[in-house]
């Protein structure tokens, strides 16, 4: 954090310093796991169920911590700790504060499906240019997005800030945080429905982001979607998508297990898209990842590169040809609208289309009703097996009708695995983190039929 030095931050958040024998020392990460400080960190000291970040204090100012952030003095503590009332409260100042000092252009992006695609894409696109701080992990919540914003440097040209967000007031407060010169809305889709109703709740709760952005600032929303693209607010709008209408639009769509290519036209450009990855849902972060591009002032080569230059992360959408089957391990994150997705780019694939999906967490009382749903889709789309397990494995099975089948648990599903498959199906698998149906792709990757 660029001239945040002790004090600076003391004054921020109205804290107390104890120990600080140079209170102009600036700080640079924040950091939240003692094991992971280093010299100059700030420690932030949080009160969990199990851990105590107040018991490693000790330990952080140990391996050099420039300063501990904490609500109490732990007894025999030597060193610089800020005293505060509530820790949360005084990082998201301290935070808030260091991001008003920033110049350098920050994209802020929210959704319900597709978030970290599309930071991945847009940084990937950004660093043919400028020299990109993105958001790493799941750092995207109200902990992790001051961890990031406290890692951009003066050697850095641009921000690409993910925020994630399960209940009102919760944007709110991160984009008071990162203030961003760009936003991005990929899609309101069923997620958090436990805390936020329905869909107008969904749209309420990510759209206030807007309350801390300026009036001529640009957002880049899914066109394709009809809240987002009806919705109206001071900002600039630019809608992206594959329907007609979208300002910038993608055309000559073709995809196969090694990608996706479609041409991305619009505002006097015309880019030929060669995406390295699979699935429908990457056109809308090869879109989303093009419209910031042409806002920043990238050429199309430019963009062209970035988008070539995408990788994807962790268990998102990922294939694998085994030798006897094609896997979508797409087993990182599920609600219905991204398990839609999911069937529908898995029925691009030759073979035999099987789905094999997991609960779908936070769907609130109408989770049962929503998990007979995809069962259905998938079934009328076309798949030809559709097999679960988990709390909604019966409704899944039972929208799925014929062609589904629930099992009682995980292990059971895998056990039974080379009995349900064939050489040279196309599988998807899908569920919430939760469900960790990680476990079931491994079984596919080591299966041999």
């Amino acid at each position: 954090m660029d001239g945040m030095t002790l004090k600076r931050a003391a004054s921020v958040c109205g804290g107390r310093l104890c120990g600080a024998e140079d209170t102009e020392r600036e700080l640079k990460r924040v950091i939240i796991d003692s094991r992971a400080v280093q010299p100059g960190d700030l420690f932030v000291a949080y009160r969990g169920e199990r851990v105590d970040g107040h018991d490693y204090i000790a330990a952080a100012l140990e391996k050099g911590a420039a300063c501990c952030l904490a609500e109490r003095l732990p007894e025999g503590v030597r060193g610089p700790v800020l005293l505060v009332d509530d820790v949360q409260t005084a990082l998201e100042q301290i935070a808030e504060a260091y991001r008003k000092t920033l110049s350098l252009p920050v994209i802020g992006i929210t959704g319900s499906v597709g978030k970290t695609s599309a930071k991945e894409m847009i940084a990937a696109v950004l660093s043919r240019r400028f020299s990109v701080l993105k958001t790493e992990g799941n750092l995207n919540n109200q902990i992790g997005v001051p961890m990031t914003v406290s890692r951009i440097t003066r050697a850095h040209e641009a921000a690409v800030v993910e925020m994630g967000i399960s209940g009102f007031g919760e944007m709110r407060a991160l984009s008071r945080i990162v203030r961003p010169d760009v936003g991005v809305f990929t899609v309101i889709g069923h997620a958090h429905l436990e805390f936020l109703h329905d869909l107008k709740g969904v749209l309420a709760a990510k759209t206030e982001m807007l309350e801390n952005m300026a009036e001529d600032a640009w957002i880049v929303v899914n066109g394709d979607d009809a809240l987002l693209r009806d919705f109206a607010c001071a900002q600039r709008k630019l809608t992206v998508g594959v329907g007609e209408g979208n300002v910038l639009r993608a055309q000559e769509i073709s995809q196969d297990a090694a990608g996706t290519r479609c041409r991305i036209c619009g505002l006097g450009r015309a880019i030929e898209a060669e995406i390295p990855a699979f699935g429908q849902h990457m056109i809308y972060a090869a879109l989303e990842g093009a419209a910031v591009g042409i806002l920043l002032g990238l050429t199309d080569g430019e963009i062209a590169a970035g988008i070539r230059d995408f990788e994807t992360v962790g268990r998102r959408a990922a294939v694998c040809d085994t030798g006897s089957i094609t896997l979508v391990d797409d087993s990182y994150n599920a609600n219905p609208d991204s398990v839609k997705c999911g069937v529908d780019s898995l029925l691009t694939l030759p073979g035999r289309h099987v789905c094999i999906l997991g609960d779908m967490r936070e769907l609130g009382e109408d989770s049962p009703a929503m998990h007979f749903d995809v069962g259905r889709y998938a079934a009328e789309k076309g798949v030809d097996a559709v097999y679960s397990s988990g709390a909604y494995g019966a409704d899944l099975a039972a929208g799925a009708g014929e062609k589904g089948r629930c099992f009682d648990s995980c292990e059971s599903l895998i056990a039974a695995l080379p009995t349900l498959l064939r050489k040279g199906d196309a599988i998807l698998v899908k569920a919430s983190r939760g469900a960790r149906f990680e476990r079931v792709s491994e079984a596919l990757k080591e299966l041999r039929l």
